[in-house]
């Protein structure tokens, strides 16, 4: 039987480790120690997977306070911990020649409804508050970026910003790379205006035109982000918002593709 998925593997540890801040020394109040970073971890993680609420962490697998983890997750995501970790993991596919350089893959499905900022009512599900989970891949379906908007802001709107979060990608002689050969979308991102500003960043935008006939061949490739939504919404955490901050939410997000990602890592062994 394997491991628990909340349980953090030496493997993961040894990444994310030097990435962390250094915390002060503070007064014992009755003896009492201070969590450690990892054991922290692992009560976030049990949270990502699970869904469960901060408060109903479980005690006897050690998570002590779930005040404890989700400060510890707020102030990592401030630090950009989990955008370092991220880019270390990406740079390691990269210089195992595991990125597909040619074309980037962008969707955006509506998340459940909940409240707090960045969501909005859905054009197309009777009003209802949400919130949109906008994600770009590269062509093997490596999550690149992830941005949370309101359930009402059309896609087509955040793909320029998509493009322009993928952060460059080391790992290989010369200068980091993050510029993609083209880019593939549904119609939800039809509209010249944008498809002339991916082309003036020298980038061949494919996407699929309001009003044609269905079979356009472009799922060929689109695929490869479906099935990335479906791993990042497997942490039952995402499959619906219920964080109030708009910060914790996109720490879970940011978090979930650094999890999917070191999955690819590994599989390189």
């Amino acid at each position: 039987m394997g491991a628990s998925p909340w349980i953090v593997s030496d493997d993961l540890w040894e990444r994310i480790e030097p990435l962390l801040p250094k915390r002060e020394r503070r007064f014992r109040y009755q003896g009492r120690k201070p969590v450690p970073d990892r054991q922290a971890l692992c009560g976030i993680l049990f949270v990502l997977h699970t869904g469960i609420q901060w408060e109903h962490l479980p005690q006897e697998l050690g998570f002590r306070s779930g005040m404890t983890c989700w400060r510890r997750l707020r102030d990592w995501n401030k630090v950009g911990v989990w955008q370092w970790l991220h880019e270390v993991l990406l740079a390691e596919l990269n210089a195992a020649a595991r990125l597909d350089w040619s074309r980037a893959v962008v969707d955006s499905p509506r998340q459940g409804p909940k409240r707090g900022p960045q969501t909005g009512p859905s054009p197309v599900d009777r009003g209802r508050a949400g919130s949109k989970h906008h994600l770009i891949t590269d062509g093997h379906g490596t999550p690149l970026a992830v941005i949370l908007t309101g359930g009402n802001r059309n896609d087509v709107t955040q793909l320029m910003p998509l493009l322009g979060a993928v952060r460059p990608v080391r790992g290989r002689p010369g200068r980091p790379r993050r510029k993609f050969q083209s880019v593939f979308a549904d119609r939800g991102y039809d509209h010249d205006v944008y498809r002339d500003q991916v082309r003036a960043r020298r980038i061949l935008p494919l996407i699929a035109r309001r009003g044609t006939p269905h079979g356009s061949g472009l799922g060929v490739y689109r695929w490869v982000v479906e099935r990335t939504f479906a791993w990042l919404h497997g942490f039952k955490r995402l499959r619906v918002r219920w964080e109030r901050r708009a910060d914790i939410h996109e720490a879970f997000l940011k978090l979930a593709c650094c999890l999917i990602t070191h999955r690819q890592v590994l599989s390189l062994t």
